[in-house]
């Protein structure tokens, strides 16, 4: 993909304020983990201790593969780089869902339960509102004069083969709420209930559909969609990663609450979107330039 020549990155304050709010936003990602129960175990989240095994999976991925990217961000868009669009578009969507799911995610009325993550509310508060006013600079400052080289029969394949697997992630979350609503529980619902209708009602009504709505697009609006897309896939990336890392943290310490079956899919689903990314740079290139 050759970038656009246009490429503007506003004004010198939002672009400077911007910067500063992602390499702060790493490092609080990095202290974060820290603290949490991958180093320090300073942070004590209200819910069943076995939640601490996805737990460290994720502040891993905060801290090796978001802070960098989000440092890198920051330091390359001060320097006004190229790249720096395309590392900034990349975690915010994740990083909103993240907070949700560390702050309102956690099973704080029920007396069964202790912690003191609300000492750490306005940490969350900053990812928070930086990452909203990252995604929005961001898709200000994305370049906007590509167009798609998609072929109809290599986009057909894509679109069947992201499609199918997110129909299968669905059926696995709508068949855990199905049981739960006939039985009244499923796998692991007893200890954090709180969390797991966060995690099945956000992937279901959210991250689910944006990949649906992603491949309408490819089709729909193919020379309008870049900035989209990869903000998507931003969000698709770093979601697969993090959730694969909390699968394998969860097989290392024998948690009784792991699935083989989870893991796999979960890790097909990390090569389907590995390769649609891929697939999705190769297919746009700059309307000015030719590859």
């Amino acid at each position: 993909m050759n970038s656009g020549s246009n490429l503007t990155f506003g004004n010198r304050f939002e672009r400077i304020f911007v910067a500063a709010l992602s390499i702060a936003t790493g490092i609080i990602l990095i202290y974060l983990a820290i603290e949490g129960p991958l180093f320090l175990q300073h942070i004590k989240y209200k819910t069943a201790g076995i939640i601490n095994n996805q737990l460290v999976g994720q502040d891993m991925v905060n801290m090796f593969v978001l802070s960098p990217i989000l440092i890198i961000a920051g330091i390359t868009l001060y320097l006004k780089k190229k790249i720096a669009p395309y590392l900034l578009i990349i975690t915010p969507l994740f990083l909103i869902y993240y907070v949700l799911s560390y702050t309102i995610g956690w099973e704080w009325s029920s007396p069964e339960y202790s912690g003191n993550s609300e000492s750490y509310t306005f940490h969350f508060l900053f990812i928070l509102i930086s990452s909203l006013i990252m995604l929005l600079y961001s898709l200000s400052i994305f370049p906007q004069n590509v167009e798609s080289t998609f072929r109809k029969k290599g986009l057909i394949v894509y679109s069947v083969l992201f499609s199918f697997f997110l129909l299968i992630f669905a059926s696995m979350w709508i068949k855990e709420v199905l049981e739960v609503m006939s039985t009244g529980t499923t796998r692991a619902y007893d200890v954090a209930p709180t969390a797991f209708w966060l995690v099945r009602i956000f992937d279901l009504g959210f991250t689910i559909p944006l990949g649906l709505i992603s491949v309408y697009l490819l089709w729909a609006r193919p020379n309008t969609t870049y900035p989209v897309q990869f903000m998507f896939y931003g969000f698709f990336l770093t979601m697969i990663i993090a959730v694969n890392a909390m699968g394998i943290s969860m097989f290392l310490k024998d948690d009784p609450t792991f699935l083989m079956r989870d893991l796999i899919v979960f890790l097909i689903l990390a090569m389907i979107v590995f390769a649609g990314f891929i697939y999705i740079l190769k297919n746009f290139k700059s309307a000015h330039t030719s590859t």
